[in-house]
């Protein structure tokens, strides 16, 4: 990260001094919100000349730098595999601007964790047009809570052009083809803008995920891919994100241990894993982003 990237933090310093006159007599809070919707509007006209001092590089230079990811932060002989900011603070200095988070605002402890480090990260929201209220209320929480950029990604067509063309409830007739327009496709094309993306994806989630690295080169996006926090378990989140005072999506206390689009997503059956309620009554379990 360069100095020209913290300045505007640094400078505004997110107590409410220096949010200008306007600032006086402005409750704490709020003073707090518009300085920290001044330091990200600072920092995304500043993000292109970051970029500018040099260029994005090669699938084969990117693959190279993997190989030396994987040697740093990978377990070895009786060195442990590094914790999840060393992982972040690796992935900093090695993308600073080219790097972003992805987030599916179930909670926001990635973006959290990252954005200790990297202030005003760009975090890719895949906005599908299908997610519940809460999840969109968690969104718009996030980027007034948190230090972070969100950049909302959509898809090509609207759910309704997509109805036009596809038939309606596309979702429930084929899931694979709704996933693939609506996530994949659109975070593919987002993803062309960076060199690495950092994801939440975690190894206690499903047996897929089970051997997830920390870092690994995407061969379907073309980008580094990181998961700082591979190795936590639920109550590690959870533990993070009340220490922090974090914004969780509200229907994690409503029997939502895994929450997704609306239509594809239900409580999963006592006894039944986190991630059951996802496309329940269907052999599949992810979208396609991680696979």
């Amino acid at each position: 990260m360069t100095a020209v990237e913290i300045a505007p933090t640094s400078a505004l310093s997110l107590s409410g001094r220096g949010a200008g006159s306007n600032g006086a007599g402005l409750n704490p809070r709020l003073a707090r919100v518009r300085a920290r919707a001044a330091a990200r509007e600072s920092i995304r006209a500043m993000r292109p000349a970051a970029r500018a001092k040099r260029r994005r590089r090669t699938p084969e230079e990117l693959r190279a730098v993997v190989e030396r990811g994987q040697a740093q932060l990978n377990a070895s002989g009786g060195t442990p595999e590094a914790d999840a900011q060393a992982v972040i603070a690796w992935a900093v200095r090695e993308f600073g601007p080219y790097m972003a988070v992805a987030s599916s605002m179930q909670d926001s402890v990635l973006s959290h964790l990252v954005a200790e480090q990297f202030p005003f990260v760009d975090v890719l929201f895949g906005d599908t047009g299908y997610h519940f209220a809460e999840t969109l209320g968690t969104r718009g929480a996030v980027e007034i809570e948190l230090d972070v950029n969100v950049v909302d990604v959509r898809p090509e067509l609207s759910v309704a052009e997509q109805d036009t063309k596809y038939g309606p409830r596309l979702h429930e007739r084929d899931p694979e083809a709704c996933c693939a327009m609506r996530k994949v496709a659109p975070m593919k094309k987002a993803l062309e803008n960076y060199e690495a993306w950092a994801t939440g994806v975690r190894r206690s989630e499903t047996a897929a995920r089970a051997n997830a690295p920390l870092v690994s080169w995407d061969e379907r996006n073309g980008v580094v891919k990181i998961n700082p926090i591979a190795a936590w378990t639920d109550d590690q989140v959870s533990e993070y994100a009340d220490r922090h005072g974090l914004v969780v999506n509200p229907l994690l206390a409503d029997g939502y241990p895994s929450v997704g689009c609306e239509p594809c997503t239900a409580r999963p059956l006592p006894g039944e894993d986190a991630r059951s309620g996802r496309w329940a009554g269907r052999d599949k379990d992810e979208c396609g982003l991680h696979v």
